[in-house]
């Protein structure tokens, strides 16, 4: 729209109505080409969430209003302006205070005539066991697929909030050979901006193309996100110092780098900022819903976790006993358990006993982990054990040729039995020995949430010694390209499954999320798959379904 007089007033206040910038804004559209979200509630405050779109050429303040409005109607509760503008990429965020626990809201912006969308949220319980539902979520590689996943969460009829573990963006480029760009050159998804992203205005531009997506806006309008990172909104592997995907010598300072895409995360995500004197990488924090559960988000990238082993690097080789070279196990367990070796650290780790502590002694049953790393031992299979060789021969030959030398490989190596993923919490065991051990001081066997590894998960979590610590569930990728999807006919997750006592179910190829219902009596995680990521209409069903009783035991439930 062209914006007369009137709207100017409304859009600076009076004060400015006679800047040189307004001068300029008059002649300028305005849009809410982002959608909008909340996020983090408590049982009394939720962040509100927007982007305003300037005009062409417009370049100075923009005064947002808010509202947040309750019941059938327009009744407003609560309401105000923000002021933003370049320096945070036209970002709003409001941490909107004073609200009714366990209560549903409705919200919008505008700037002068214009209006945004209108989004759902719910603030917390403060008291009571009524049910809770959170939709988990991670992986969503844009040019992978279509955010199927997110448009079943959109219409699910009973949703709390959505626990993102992290991957909502990845920093890879367009190149042909880029990754999922097979897909996305197919489906017309390529990423923006085309290379991969290393300064501020190349993360702002991802995170905004993210957001064009109109089920990703869908889910994000539905319900309040509870959001931590993993490593792609900064580099694939990253850790304290690095990333597997970040070079120094071409792409500069890796703090340089870090900062940049954590300044984004922050504008464009709904996720309260961090406090006064604060790390920004220390997005840990608890939510309470009720008496029921405690959901406590943890940080395993950027502020505790050493360098990740890698078998290329690491594994390295001896003199066998004829003289010819063979690998050297024994020196790749002592690196592997290395008592340095961590991804929490120790001031997190207070933290969580801590709070995990607290959560029991108020008398809630459940306290869950947002956690972004599967945390199971998961040892690679040793398919020899149960084929013939020529059975073994016949997969490999499914495998499409593009991924057959590296399977050989992984076949060859996971014969040893060394772990599956050593990005995820098996290339820590002593940082994961020093997380069970804050489980059993706090008194509980908590549900971990995992994501990342792009497949479903059911594990029981046990400690060195065999003693039962956890129940673990992972959430399959949105629209991320799984192991198991390279690997033709070869059946991944059972392998995985009869390799592994901690695993109870694994599925490597399916997409989707789970959907975690808390009762004062069980947990229950459904397992929900979308049958296509490169059409709609699609379908969505239940692949599995698995409940917690209050004693503990973990079982297939019907349906």
């Amino acid at each position: 729209m062209t914006m007369n007089r009137r709207g100017l007033l409304g859009l600076f206040g009076a004060g400015a109505a006679m800047s040189a910038a307004s001068t300029k804004a008059e002649a300028a559209s305005v849009a809410f080409a982002h959608g909008v979200a909340s996020g983090d509630p408590g049982a009394d405050r939720v962040i509100l969430w927007t982007r305003v779109t300037p005009g062409e050429g417009f370049s100075g303040p923009v005064s947002v209003a808010w509202r947040l409005l309750e019941g059938q109607g327009d009744r407003v509760v609560a309401s105000g302006r923000f002021a933003t503008g370049p320096e945070r990429d036209y970002t709003v965020k409001i941490d909107a205070t004073g609200l009714r626990p366990g209560h549903d809201y409705r919200y919008d912006f505008a700037v002068g005539e214009t209006r945004s969308p209108t989004g759902r949220t719910r603030t917390l319980a403060a008291e009571g066991v009524a049910p809770v539902n959170l939709a988990v979520v991670s992986c969503q590689l844009y040019p992978g697929g279509l955010f199927n996943a997110y448009e079943a969460i959109a219409a699910l009829p009973a949703l709390d909030a959505v626990v993102h573990l992290g991957d909502y963006i990845y920093e890879y480029g367009a190149a042909p050979d880029a990754y999922g760009m097979a897909t996305g050159a197919a489906l017309n998804r390529l990423p923006q901006p085309p290379h991969e992203i290393v300064s501020l205005a190349d993360y702002r531009t991802r995170h905004a193309q993210y957001k064009t997506d109109a089920d990703l806006q869908a889910a994000h309008a539905r319900a309040p996100f509870i959001c931590v990172w993993d490593d792609h909104e900064t580099a694939n592997d990253a850790w304290l110092q690095g990333a597997e995907n970040h070079q120094p010598e071409t792409e500069g300072d890796f703090a340089v780098r870090k900062a940049a895409a954590l300044k984004a995360y922050y504008e464009w995500m709904p996720i309260r900022e961090a406090g006064q004197g604060a790390l920004k990488e220390a997005i840990n924090r608890s939510f309470h819903f009720g008496d029921l559960a405690s959901l406590m988000m943890v940080e395993t990238r950027l502020t505790g976790r050493t360098e990740p082993l890698d078998y290329a690097r690491d594994l390295t080789a001896k003199a066998g006993p004829d003289g010819e070279p063979v690998l050297d196990i024994d020196a790749f367990r002592v690196k592997l358990n290395d008592p340095a070796r961590d991804l929490m650290g120790a001031e997190q780790r207070a933290w969580l006993t801590q709070e995990l502590t607290a959560s029991k002694a108020a008398g809630r049953p459940w306290q869950v982990l947002g956690n972004q790393v599967v945390t199971a031992r998961v040892v690679g299979p040793d398919v020899s054990r149960t084929m013939t060789t020529e059975q073994v021969q016949g997969l490999i030959a499914q495998v499409p040729e593009a991924f057959r030398e590296q399977f050989e490989q992984a076949l060859f190596l996971f014969r040893m039995g060394l772990p599956f993923n050593l990005d995820a919490w098996d290339g820590y065991p002593a940082g994961r020995e020093r997380l069970y051990a804050a489980f059993a001081e706090a008194g509980v066997q908590p549900i971990v949430l995992a994501g990342d590894s792009h497949a479903f998960w059911v594990n029981e979590l046990k400690d060195a010694a065999g003693a039962r610590r956890a129940v673990e569930f992972g959430t399959s990728a949105v629209s991320s390209p799984s192991i198991g999807d390279a690997l033709g006919g070869f059946p991944l997750g059972g392998a995985l499954m009869q390799a592994n006592d901690e695993v109870v179910f694994c599925d490597q190829s399916a997409k989707g999320f789970v959907l975690l219902t808390l009762t004062a009596d069980r947990a229950e995680a459904a397992l929900m798959q979308v049958s296509t990521l490169f059409a709609k209409p699609f379908e969505v069903s239940t692949l599995k379904r698995f409940s917690v009783s209050r004693d503990g035991v973990l079982s297939e439930a019907a349906g």
